[in-house]
């Protein structure tokens, strides 16, 4: 009995201390990420002030020529920041952004969209989407186009195209046709979407101000060859990282197949 209780005790001294060591490891294992992860963020501040500051000159010359049109994705809460959405259209308008989509997912009609007013009285040199005739993907206008959309948008064009598709269809199938049973597909729902009014145009890069990494619910029929890069909050944007996500953008060769 004293050889079976002594082997008893060694045994969960061996698993306790196994169980130490691999507790002991999981931390010092935490440690290090953390600290990679810290070390991280501290190096893109850093970069960002020195691109900010013009010490990395390689960052001053942007090909913003390849930049045709931007969208900004901002979190509900974070598009309450007026101020800061002026700042940030203010920047990009500097480096000479022309034409910019604001999109939030808050509400029926959006905190950018109730903001508008506000945003084109600081901005002189801005105006809406819907006062500019040309195709804003092909020009290059003296000042900054801005559109507005929502989440409730999205759902709106999606539901007007789809009742589009099936008066269509039904019509067809009235009248002797055959029904179409591939009604779904990508080029039928493009059209309907043109027809309606809300294809709009797609942006080249996508850039999200939250702690989300998700572009919220933007339509996704407009971003099907979008560069999207997560910037973090708005609360602790950065002129430097703008123009690294921008830069990184324009270095990049697109392939957008046939």
């Amino acid at each position: 009995m004293n050889f079976r209780d002594g082997a008893h005790n060694l045994y969960h001294i061996i698993v306790a201390i196994r169980y130490l060591g691999l507790q002991l490891l999981w931390y010092f294992l935490q440690i290090i990420v953390s600290a990679w992860y810290y070390i991280l963020i501290a190096g893109n501040i850093f970069e960002s002030y020195f691109i900010s500051y013009g010490v990395l000159k390689k960052y001053k010359s942007l090909h913003i020529g390849k930049l045709q049109y931007l969208a900004i994705v901002i979190e509900s809460e974070d598009a309450h920041q007026t101020s800061k959405v002026v700042k940030l259209l203010q920047w990009l308008d500097s480096v000479g952004v022309k034409n910019v989509c604001l999109y939030d997912m808050n509400g029926m009609k959006g905190v950018l969209k109730k903001s508008k007013e506000t945003i084109f009285q600081t901005l002189k040199n801005a105006k809406s989407i819907e006062e500019v005739n040309e195709d804003v993907t092909h020009h290059a206008p003296d000042h900054m186009t801005l559109e507005f959309i929502s989440y409730v948008d999205g759902k709106e064009a999606v539901a007007k195209a789809a009742n589009l598709i099936f008066v269509k269809n039904f019509k067809q199938h009235n009248i002797g046709g055959v029904l179409d049973h591939q009604i779904s597909l990508e080029p039928h729902l493009n059209q309907a979407l043109q027809i309606v009014g809300c294809k709009g145009p797609e942006p080249d890069l996508l850039l999200v101000y939250g702690l989300v990494r998700s572009h919220l619910g933007f339509p996704a029929w407009r971003i099907r060859y979008t560069e999207i890069v997560h910037m973090g909050s708005l609360n602790f944007m950065r002129y430097g990282s703008l123009i690294k996500a921008i830069y990184n953008f324009t270095k990049v060769r697109h392939n957008y197949g046939t």
